[in-house]
């Protein structure tokens, strides 16, 4: 992509750069002309949408490689490495209609299955014995591999029924006399267990609840539309459900994650049939995204027909695939960049999730104008807005993007100026109101291992939370609720649903607003205005950037060099940001006007009354002088020594927040869990001046400090897990084990204790 941006004329270039929506048409005519004389730009089209000279396309060669070495490793008992060649082999493995028999995709399934069988993952044994049988139904070692699965599951009706047609399948007399000793043994375990069966699945363990409020869609001053509550809602309520329109994977959780609902993938995951690169959690998931399953009809082998009835019945109920269960939606996802094409691999994650929302349109190209489509999106966008790089690089894109879809496609459709500039702005669109789907995962110091060494045997979890970004999706509805760094609701996912729920007593009419990335005691008000305007284009005045806070004073203030004085000392950044400000301070609770945090606000902001005179470099307590440039040294040796230790950090008060949490996890790590537990409470104490003391920051801090207390086996660790309980349930309500499932085992520490206790 950069040789076609470096072989761009400079008058071209100049020309897009300084364009505007309504000069879109012309800028990418222009360009695609350019592009259309240049060969290198033939070349790239053709090595990213020519399924021949793909990368991402299926190799039986490839899958052969993979299975021996999974079998290498099976023989030496490397059960791990072999489950990842077998599933590596499964993705490069065509899948072929003939020759049943000796089907390379089903013997796969049946390995895999061996493996999963000796790991004690029976669940998914049993799933993979089924794939397996859909593909070859006459595949003996399927059906005896099941059954043990099924045996060992407790599922002993079902594990007789699978050694009957095995039985049957079977052709060599020793396979059939193991079969039969398989029987009577199973058999017998029947005589002494319950003959019910068991049936497993992969489904989500929901929590059934449904948005009961109405909300309203309003015109809000300096923001266009926003979204307004129609009564007064309690804290904790859910306000709104909703699917994507379209989503994308993160690159980076391709190996991770299943490709659809970006759930953490099983060790049985499914690889899509017609190409190598995407990975999903389940059959279901992989034929929503790609629309395409292998279909094997029962009725026309043979060899069920010559079954008994009753097992023949039982296989074919085995093998057939519930078609019931799919809810498949006009278009799928993957299905366009299903021919092993390397565009959907190689372009940026934004790119393909324009590629999935212009799928949308495509089987409509000969009726609906693009245009038209754009508009119905109902998106707001910010090309006027955008750097200069960033036009060019759309430019660049929509083109690129417009061409491999038409090699994907079947559909022949327009590739000119007013098609080109749709994309653009589909693409501008999709900066400012894609959503980062993340999910929450809990981190121990073991996993630090791998970067620093062994750690002694007696480290303990410190359990840190970490939010993972596993994707990418635009929802129109939830694009509707506006920014603010101080929001009164909280957006989270479960599978691919965005949901989103209040944190906040909110009247009837306010308007709802939710975080885009900073927040108040994330960034100082300078830094997060300026990050907003970057990335979505516009000024907040917001009530967190409008007002004088707590948060805003004290991230980058210093300590008053005065050790019997607990001012604060403000550099002239600091101070001249918060005196553009509405000078006021509002603080309810009187315990709070009693600080000393407050003091410095009312001496900041009021000086009127105030004795000591306001100047960067005084504290705003006792008046007393801080050298700002030898604090601002210090602070900057102390980061340099603790980035080496490959931790991020970010301003003063951060900075002091993350020495503390790295002090901690380090005592944790050597065992001093009395000196852990200190440095833990004193993040929590930062972190309390720095956010709401309801804030789901502090529940994550709270997280790490419970399972400290847990392990010292002090009582206090009830209080500490029942504040994260009463957090937890604001942001995610019913919920919350879901979204985190430690959180239940929290819980279960402490009903442990009580029972101890009792």
């Amino acid at each position: 992509m950069e040789s076609l941006k470096a072989s761009i004329p400079e008058g071209l270039k100049q020309m897009i750069s300084e364009s505007s929506v309504d000069d879109l048409s012309t800028t990418c005519s222009y360009l695609h002309r350019f592009f259309l004389r240049f060969n290198p730009f033939h070349h790239m089209i053709t090595e990213l949408a020519d399924p021949k000279y793909g990368l991402c396309g299926k190799s039986k060669h490839d899958a052969l490689e993979s299975k021996q070495l999974g079998n290498q490793c099976f023989l030496d008992k490397d059960y791990v490495k072999a489950l990842n060649f077998y599933t590596q082999a499964l993705r490069k493995a065509p899948f072929e209609d003939g020759d049943m028999e000796n089907n390379l995709v089903a013997t796969l399934y049946v390995n895999r299955a061996t493996v999963l069988h000796k790991m004690s993952l029976l669940v998914e044994c049993l799933r993979d014995c089924t794939r397996a049988l859909q593909i070859c139904p006459s595949h003996a070692k399927a059906w005896y591999r099941r059954s043990q699965a099924n045996a060992s599951l407790g599922n002993y009706k079902d594990a007789i029924c699978d050694l009957n047609v095995a039985k049957s399948m079977e052709s060599s007399l020793g396979g059939k006399r193991k079969i039969e000793n398989e029987l009577k043994s199973i058999l017998d375990q029947c005589k002494s267990a319950s003959m019910a069966v068991k049936h497993s699945g992969n489904c989500l363990n929901t929590v059934d609840e449904m948005p009961q409020i109405k909300l309203q869609c309003v015109t809000i001053p300096d923001k266009g539309r926003g979204m307004a509550s129609s009564c007064d809602i309690l804290p904790g309520s859910l306000l709104h459900t909703e699917e994507p329109y379209a989503m994308v994977i993160s690159k980076q959780c391709r190996e991770t994650h299943c490709h659809y609902c970006l759930n953490d993938l099983p060790a049985d995951r499914v690889p899509c049939i017609s190409c190598s690169i995407p990975l999903y959690c389940s059959q279901q998931c992989q034929i929503k995204a790609g629309g395409q399953m292998f279909r094997i009809y029962p009725e026309i082998h043979g060899i069920l027909k010559s079954l008994p009835i009753d097992i023949g019945e039982y296989a074919a109920e085995v093998i057939q695939f519930n078609d019931s269960e799919q809810e498949i939606e006009n278009i799928s996802e993957h299905k366009l960049e299903c021919q092993g094409v390397n565009w959907s691999a190689v372009l940026p994650s934004e790119i393909v999730l324009a590629g999935r929302i212009l799928a949308r349109f495509l089987p409509k190209s000969a009726s609906e104008d693009i245009k038209d489509f754009v508009d119905g999106l109902e998106l707001s966008h910010c090309y006027k807005h955008m750097p200069s790089e960033s036009k060019l690089d759309s430019h660049i894109h929509a083109i690129v993007l417009l061409y491999c879809l038409q090699h994907s496609s079947s559909i022949v459709f327009p590739i000119d100026g007013v098609s080109l500039s749709q994309v653009v702005i589909i693409i501008s669109q999709i900066k400012v109101n894609c959503m980062t789907i993340v999910r929450l995962k809990s981190i121990d110091a073991h996993v630090l291992s791998d970067q620093f060494g062994e750690f002694p045997s007696n480290a303990y979890l410190t359990s840190n939370v970490e939010q993972v970004r596993v994707g990418k999706a635009i929802y129109k509805t939830g694009s509707l609720f506006n920014h603010s760094c101080q929001p009164n609701i909280h957006a989270y996912f479960l599978s691919r649903s965005l949901c989103i729920r209040t944190t906040k007593f909110i009247a009837a009419g306010c308007e709802l607003e939710l975080s885009y990335g900073p927040q108040v005691g994330l960034l100082v008000c300078k830094d997060r205005l300026n990050l907003l305007k970057d990335e979505y284009a516009f000024q907040c005045q917001c009530t967190g950037c409008s007002e004088a806070n707590l948060s805003d004073i004290v991230l980058n203030a210093f300590h008053c060099v005065n050790p019997n004085c607990s001012g604060a000392v403000l550099d002239s950044r600091v101070v001249d940001c918060e005196k553009q400000k509405i000078k006021r301070f509002p603080i309810a609770d009187e315990a709070d006007k009693n600080s000393d945090i407050y003091e410095v606000c009312i001496r900041a902001f009021s000086q009127s009354d105030a004795s000591i005179p306001i100047q960067p470099g005084y504290c705003l307590k006792c008046g007393s002088y801080c050298d700002l440039g030898s604090s601002h040294a210090a602070v900057d040796k102390a980061l340099t020594c603790i980035k080496s230790f490959h931790f991020c950090l970010y301003d003063d008060m951060i900075c002091c927040m993350q020495v503390e949490d790295n002090l901690a996890q380090a005592f944790c790590l050597l065992g001093e869990l009395e000196l852990c537990m200190d440095h833990c409470k004193a993040s929590i104490q930062i972190l309390e001046k720095l956010y709401d003391p309801d804030d789901i920051v502090i529940a994550y801090e709270l997280v790490k400090f419970s399972s400290i207390q847990l392990s010292l086996g002090d009582v206090t660790a009830v209080d500490s897990i029942s504040r994260i309980g009463d957090i937890f349930s604001r942001y995610y309500g019913l919920h919350a084990d879901l979204v985190f499932p430690y959180l239940r085992y929290l819980r279960g520490e402490i009903k442990k204790k009580s029972v101890e206790c009792t």
